[in-house]
Formats: C-alpha cells, structure tokens, sequence
C-alpha cells in the first residue's frame, strides 16, 4: 500500500474532495484524521472508511481558529508520534459573478484573507510535528491562471494559494518536507455536495442556465478534454502525491484541469 503506516491530516475532510481524498488515503493504509464543521458528515466519511477496513478518527473544528487548529495538530502528533500528511481541502463559502464595477472590495477581500489564512494555520500547525518525509498538500484552481470575469476575488485568491506553496517548499525543504498544490477544475460530481454550488449559483443565473449546464458548457468547450475531472481523479493523483513514489515532487502544482489551462 502506497500510504501504509502514514499518519494524515485531512483539512475539510467531510466535503467532496476531503473526503474522497481522505478514503483513498485510508485504502493505501494511512491513519486518517477529519477535520470540518459539522461533525455529521464527518462521520459519514469516517463511517465509510472504517466500513471498508480503514482507520479514521473525526475532530469538528473550524480551520479558521488557530487555537483549534493548533491543539488539534498537537493531539494527533501526541497519539501516533508524529503527523506525515496535511491535505487542506476546506471551502469557503464567497462571492463570484459580479463584475469588477459591482464587486465591493469587502467580497473581494474575503476569500483572499479566509482562505490564505486558513491554508497558513493549517501548514503551520502540522509542520511542527511532520516527520523527515512529511507532506503539505494545498488545493487551487485553474482560476489563478484563466482570464475572466465574475471571479476576481477567486481568482486572485487561487494564484495566491500556489505562490504560498512554492514559496512553503524552500521554508521546508531542508527539513526534508515536501509541499504540492493541486489544482482540479470544477467537479461536477462534487457541486450537489459541496459549498461548490452556493459559489457558482450566481455565475450560472447570470448566464441564464442552470448550474449543470454551465459546468457541462466549461468542460466540453473550455478543456482539451472536453471533459472536467472527477472526484476518483484528484483523490487518486493526491493520494500518488503524498506517497514517497513521489518524492522528487516539491513546490509543484499540480495540473488536473483536463487542458483548462496548460503549463
């Protein structure tokens, strides 16, 4: 098993992609552990894992909180030695749609501070006590690359998320810890879940289509695939990421748009 032995830490591991990030990590033998708000769906993932012989433990927290954060991280490291996987998959709910003249600088702040504090907190709390080997995974969009309106905050937030990354890497490389952005495309499997639909509800009224149209419309005509990624996808690149047959790979990002952007 590719994860065998390997503590992690799944930030947003009740949403879409934690969660399907947090079973594959489970399947290839890592000690999973869940953080989200609502410890309902925690569960469920938790449930899951443990129905198909895996090991997860949940923890509500709001990644938010420092303190949360931090007496988590120091928990987890006190009960298995030390913590080896930080995934932070957490979303947040902001404003997308409007143009830049309708934007208030309050909305377009927003998601660039939550965010970008968010994936600081989380790094920070789980280096402390990451192992020679350990691994930051941090989550984009191909929003920081792509020219566009509606999505400004967003956008700008996303390229801020990468450049936090590379810059990450060289802070721990000589401590011998790796740090990877993944960068998936919408996933439509994942909107009907997620904070995902909240998100993009404007942008598809504006449009005067429904929100499935819109995704359908963005992977047939906006990748080379003619297809967005699914779920199965980005949890099975990020669970190859954080496994040491990846262990060349630091300051990356990693492109799983389907040809929305090319690098």
């Amino acid at each position: 098993m590719l994860l065998s032995g390997k503590i992690a830490i799944v930030h947003g591991g009740s949403g879409a992609i934690g969660g399907a990030v947090a079973r594959a990590y489970a399947r290839e033998g890592a000690q999973v552990h869940l953080t989200g708000r609502t410890r309902d769906k925690l569960h469920r993932v938790a449930e899951d894992i443990r129905a198909a012989g895996g090991r997860a433990e949940i923890a509500p927290l709001d990644a938010l909180d420092a303190a949360a954060v931090d007496a988590h991280a120091d928990a987890v490291a006190a009960q298995a030695g030390g913590i080896d996987i930080m995934l932070n998959a957490v979303g947040i709910v902001h404003v997308q749609g409007p143009s830049f003249a309708e934007l208030s600088v309050q909305d377009y702040l927003q998601p660039i501070a939550d965010y970008n504090r968010c994936h600081f907190l989380t790094a920070h709390a789980a280096a402390r006590h990451m192992r020679r080997g350990g691994v930051i995974l941090t989550l984009s969009t191909p929003g920081s690359r792509m020219a566009g309106t509606g999505f400004l905050g967003y956008g700008v937030t996303c390229a801020s998320v990468e450049a936090f990354t590379r810059l990450l890497a060289a802070e721990l490389g000589p401590a011998g810890i790796r740090t990877v952005c993944l960068r998936p495309h919408a996933i439509p499997e994942a909107v009907p879940v997620s904070h995902a639909r909240e998100v993009f509800a404007d942008s598809a009224r504006r449009a005067g289509i429904s929100i499935e149209t819109m995704l359908e419309q963005a992977g047939q005509q906006g990748t080379l695939l003619g297809r967005l990624p699914t779920l199965e996808q980005v949890a099975e690149y990020a669970t190859f990421l954080a496994s040491d047959r990846a262990g060349a790979t630091t300051g990356a990002v990693a492109n799983l748009s389907c040809g929305a952007v090319v690098d």
